[in-house]
């Protein structure tokens, strides 16, 4: 396709999640071929239903989607379904073609050597289950990229990957000549290539179409609502001058009754004037995770940790000591074991580490697998408040989830049916009802709105518990306290 030809079209489109949850309102946008993109909106606004509908596998209540003529599409997905983890390789990239794709082998090896995974072992024949989070993430962007796609949508591309995954990734679309769209909520790896936003506003359900990155469009927004609160502001006063007139006026009887009409008039003109100032994202409250309580001594100890190592299993001997209020930041590369290593922490499995008897640990996993996907939010979190104190406070419990933003019909939503970012939100309000003593977090900011992240980095920076934190965004661990650092590399 030509540079400056339309590659997508959306033209008033209307679509609702069963009855009476509108998601998007006629909506109408571009793409034109060769753009870079970035998709932004607030956690649940609908931004994966956008991708739903231009892939097809979603449908408009009303207007339509339009895709020029002949071009392909490809999603990378932000996890790799449940049913698909104990697919080998090459079944999961068999499932990327609608027809039987002979001798796929090779297609699989050059595309895994574009998202910087390719071995020294032949990958083919294995699990899926068995990548780390972060090989999860390169499987998923291969997977997208392996039909070579004339529109390519990625959804969070950069969860779960290591600094050296973010910048191959940002190297590959900086110099990628097809067309892109990107829901991240990575302000400097959107910064890095795109060239317009579509910003999706929960509150009107409308698309607001920007040219330039990421934090010319936050400029942009914020000038704007300057301008409507001033605008709004110098119209109230002129409002208020109006109506004191006309009762002043009205008072005094006479001619000055129909001035006093006048100005009334007058007012209610500029009443009409007033603008409805846009609505920003709302963020969570600021909260704490309290931390179970008369914790004494060495809450847990780590003498050895297993750990991959070009591609084999290998000890180290290590020797760390948690008590309360201590802080330990693990880190390492992608595939090293970070995740399996947490896992065996909070399970208690973990070979040559030792939790203090009577501890509980909250886990974060960066998958949300702790969470029971077919219950609603409200049991679940009424099980972990009758868990923890033995009867039901729904007061307190309403009031934790509410500062996470989960009220109302997310309430009764199974956990399954919701988005990436609303599961960690879910997840954090149940550490907070969970009252931990030991608390480990995998990648806790993964698929959540950047402006909740300084909120979620104070609570954990006043955490008061022993805490184990893997996270590959310096930013993030930057505001949190750190007492001692692990690299599993050295």
């Amino acid at each position: 396709m030509s540079k400056n030809e339309t590659v997508l079209r959306f033209e008033e489109l209307s679509f609702e999640y069963g009855h009476n949850k509108p998601i998007l309102d006629a909506v109408s946008f571009s793409v034109r071929s060769g753009s870079k993109v970035a998709l932004m909106g607030q956690n649940g606004a609908g931004k994966s239903t956008i991708f739903g509908l231009i892939n097809g596998t979603s449908a408009p209540e009303s207007g339509s989607v339009i895709v020029g003529n002949g071009v392909t599409i490809a999603t990378s997905r932000q996890v790799i379904p449940r049913n698909e983890l104990d697919l080998t390789v090459r079944a999961f990239f068999e499932k990327c073609f609608s027809k039987k794709v002979y001798d796929i082998d090779p297609k699989i090896d050059d595309v895994l050597e574009v998202v910087n995974l390719k071995g020294h072992e032949k990958v083919h024949d294995r699990i899926i289950r068995s990548f780390s989070g972060g090989q999860q993430a390169r499987l998923l962007l291969a997977s997208a990229l392996i039909t070579d796609p004339d529109l390519l949508l990625l959804d969070e591309p950069t969860n779960n990957l290591d600094k050296a995954g973010i910048e191959h990734l940002t190297d590959f679309l900086s110099t990628y000549k097809k067309t892109v769209i990107v829901i991240s909520h990575d302000a400097e790896f959107l910064n890095a290539f795109t060239d317009g936003v579509l910003y999706l506003d929960i509150y009107t359900r409308k698309i607001e179409q920007y040219a330039g990155n990421y934090t010319n469009v936050l400029k942009d927004i914020t000038a704007r609502v300057e301008k409507e609160n001033m605008k709004n502001a110098q119209l109230a006063k002129q409002i208020q001058a109006k109506k004191d007139k006309s009762n002043e006026f009205a008072h005094k009887g006479g001619r000055l009754r129909l001035v006093a009409k006048r100005m009334k008039e007058l007012a209610e003109d500029l009443e009409e004037e007033m603008v409805d100032v846009r609505k920003e994202d709302k963020t969570i409250r600021p909260f704490t995770i309290p931390a179970q309580p008369e914790m004494i001594g060495e809450i847990i100890a780590i003498n050895s940790l297993t750990m991959m190592k070009n591609h084999k299993i290998v000890e180290r001997n290590f020797k760390v000591s948690l008590k309360k209020n201590q802080h330990l930041l693990l880190k390492g590369p992608n595939g090293i074991g970070k995740t399996t290593l947490l896992e065996s922490l909070a399970r208690g499995t973990a070979k040559g580490a030792v939790i203090q008897k009577g501890i509980r640990v909250g886990y974060y996993r960066q998958d949300f697998s702790t969470l029971n996907f077919d219950e609603t939010v409200f049991t679940a979190l009424k099980n972990i408040v009758l868990k923890i104190t033995g009867r039901f406070e729904e007061e307190r419990m309403r009031s934790v989830a509410a500062g996470f933003l989960l009220t109302g019909e997310i309430m009764q939503t199974k956990i399954g049916s919701l988005s990436e970012g609303q599961k960690g939100l879910v997840a954090f309000a149940s550490l907070v009802l969970e009252q931990p003593g030991l608390l480990i977090l995998d990648e806790p900011t993964n698929h959540i709105n950047f402006r909740h992240l300084p909120i979620i980095a104070k609570a954990l920076d006043q955490y008061q518990g022993a805490m184990i934190l893997v996270s590959h965004v310096p930013e993030f661990v930057s505001q949190i306290r750190v007492d001692d650092t692990l690299d599993l590399d050295k």
